[in-house]
C-alpha cells in the first residue's frame, strides 16, 4: 500500500528487519534507509552528501531533497518527502529516466571536479558540517526515549 505519510528515527545503525513507511537516519554513516514508499517491500538508501541527498530535520518532522526516483526497481516509483508527508511524482519514460540519470552524473561530476582550492575549501566546510552534526548527534541522544522516534500517522 502506497505511503502518504513517514515516521522517522535516528540510529546509528540501521535494523536488519525495517518497518514500512519509516526512515532510519544514520547521522554518523550520512545514510538514510527506508522501504519503498509505494510498498513493494524493496530496500532504498539514499547517501547523504551534497552530490546526493540533503536532509532537513526541523526538529518535529523531516525532509528529503530531492527527489526519490527508484528507476531501477520494478515499480519505478518517484516521490518527494516534505515535513513527513509523501508527494508522489508522475511516471518517468525511460527516456526521462536517462536525461535525470544523465543529469545527476553531471552535477555529481561538477562536484567532484572542483578545482583544489575549492575542494580544500568544501572539505573544511564538510568537517565542520560534520562536527555540528556529531554535537548534535550527541545530545540528541541524552533525551528521553520519547523523542528518538516520531510518527504522525
Amino acid at each position: 500500500m502506497r505511503a502518504n505519510r513517514v515516521s522517522f528515527e535516528f540510529v546509528e545503525f540501521v535494523p536488519d528487519e525495517l518497518e514500512p513507511s519509516t526512515l532510519y537516519i544514520s547521522i554518523p554513516y550520512t545514510t538514510i534507509v527506508h522501504l519503498c514508499l509505494c510498498g513493494c517491500g524493496e530496500r532504498v538508501v539514499t547517501p547523504l552528501a551534497p552530490a546526493d541527498w540533503r536532509l532537513t530535520f526541523d526538529g518535529d518532522s523531516v525532509s528529503l531533497h530531492p527527489s526519490v526516483g527508484n528507476w531501477s526497481f520494478d515499480c519505478q516509483s518517484h516521490y518527494w518527502i516534505e515535513r513527513n508527508k509523501v508527494r508522489w511524482g508522475s511516471p518517468f519514460s525511460g527516456e526521462m529516466i536517462e536525461a535525470v540519470r544523465e543529469r545527476d552524473q553531471h552535477a555529481t561530476a561538477a562536484y567532484y571536479d572542483q578545482s583544489s582550492s575549492g575542494k580544500e575549501a568544501e572539505a573544511s566546510t564538510e568537517a565542520h558540517r560534520v562536527a555540528l552534526l556529531a554535537r548534535w548527534w550527541q545530545r540528541w541522544r541524552g533525551r528521553p526515549k520519547r523523542h528518538g522516534r516520531r510518527s504522525d500517522s
